[in-house]
């Protein structure tokens, strides 16, 4: 066991990430460091930014300043993480060169919209805060037209969320009693919701988007956008107008990991799926950066639940590696997602995505409760955390 101070570098100041962070303060004692890298100074709690679109929330409602984590007793560091070397367990931030005895990546997955021609420009990005602030402002004033939203690529963080978002905007147009006048059209790069979860949950969540009058197109991926005419257009040749277009947009490896000795299958990481341990001694990673395959042939969705479970694993690890007390960690594969429908109900999927041969999940019939469920889980995690 060792007896000298440890130093614990975790790049990455998402949900996994400051998870990872925070645990590891809790569980160590003073002599021992963890320092935490993020580059923004404020941190996002993504699965409201569906309350942010439609009007619900406000940003200074689902932001929280990275201080805070300082505040825990974390040291916080702000900077890009600009290269990894896992053989040291160094990395590059803004310059400066940092090292530790064990290193957790939580970079998470960057955002390309510019991979699409014209997608940045022609649409609003609802995965990020800025994005999906002007995306509310402009449909606060949508009074008729086309409300295209897209999916742009596959292998996206939450899967789920662009089929709320669908359903969260047509039940905001009916409140504003402008539905009538308004068409919502949802073009998704998949062949069916969710798919990685199974059939049933696939078709269960098309109903869903359905039901609500929204036209669902699968299989309809985008090569370009023209802004000037606001058109998309897509490789099967299909092509659509819109008058407010909201856009996921394609996901990629951060360079520093795509570039560095840890990258594996389309630049991801590679990893232990119950340990979440990389190739590289004392060097783990966890959420959207990794790559796990499931026996179906699906990697393991990206998705914040997951990202939760696999930092609680990986800390509990680290700490009995440094203290000797407690057990090791394990991540099992489980994880559930709220699916916001609109008009104060949400439905729940959960299941155990390990299972073979491929999930085995369930649906909870959309409630007032479940989405009464999510509310309280927001605030819960950032109190919690912050």
């Amino acid at each position: 066991m060792p007896t000298s101070s440890q130093t614990v570098t975790v790049l990455g100041g998402g949900v996994g990430g400051i998870t990872t962070a925070v645990l590891l303060r809790e569980r160590l004692d003073p002599r021992h460091r963890v320092v935490l890298v993020e580059r923004e100074g404020d941190f996002v709690f993504a699965p409201s930014l569906l309350w942010l679109l439609a009007g619900d929330r406000e940003p200074a409602a689902i932001t929280r300043p990275m201080d805070r984590v300082a505040g825990r007793g974390v040291e916080v560091l702000r900077g890009e993480v600009e290269a990894i070397d896992p053989v040291a367990r160094t990395a590059i931030v803004s310059g400066r060169s940092i090292a530790g005895d064990w290193m957790v990546v939580a970079l998470g997955a960057e955002l390309a919209p510019e991979a699409v021609p014209g997608l940045a420009e022609g649409g609003h990005c609802l995965y990020e805060l800025a994005g999906a602030a002007a995306f509310r402002d402009a449909f606060a004033r949508l009074g008729g037209g086309r409300l295209v939203l897209l999916t742009a690529g596959p292998g996206y963080k939450c899967p789920a969320a662009p089929y709320e978002a669908a359903m969260l905007l047509e039940a905001a147009l009916r409140k504003r009693k402008v539905r009538d006048r308004v068409s919502v059209d949802l073009f998704a790069v998949e062949p069916g919701p969710m798919g990685v979860a199974g059939p049933e949950v696939s078709a269960a969540v098309r109903q869903m988007v359905e039901e609500h009058g929204v036209a669902y197109h699968p299989e309809h991926a985008v090569v370009r956008v023209d802004p000037a005419e606001m058109r998309i257009h897509f490789a099967n040749g299909v092509e659509a107008g819109y008058d407010l277009l909201g856009f996921v947009p394609p996901h990629r490896p951060p360079r520093a990991v795509r570039e560095s000795p840890l990258a594996g299958e389309g630049g991801w990481i590679p990893v232990d799926r119950a340990s979440m341990a990389t190739a590289f001694p004392q060097v783990f990673a966890l959420g959207d950066t990794t790559h796990i395959p499931l026996a179906m042939g699906k990697p393991l969705p990206r998705a914040g639940v997951f990202a939760h479970g696999q930092a609680e694993a990986v800390a509990r690890t680290i700490a009995r590696s440094i203290t000797g007390r407690g057990k090791p960690g394990t991540f099992e594969g489980h994880g559930e997602c709220f699916i916001e429908i609109g008009d104060g109900k949400a439905g729940l999927g959960r299941g155990d995505f390990y299972a073979e041969p491929r999930p085995a999940m369930a649906m909870k019939a959309p409630a007032w409760h479940w989405h009464a469920a999510k509310v309280a889980f927001e605030k819960y995690w950032l109190r919690r955390w912050f």
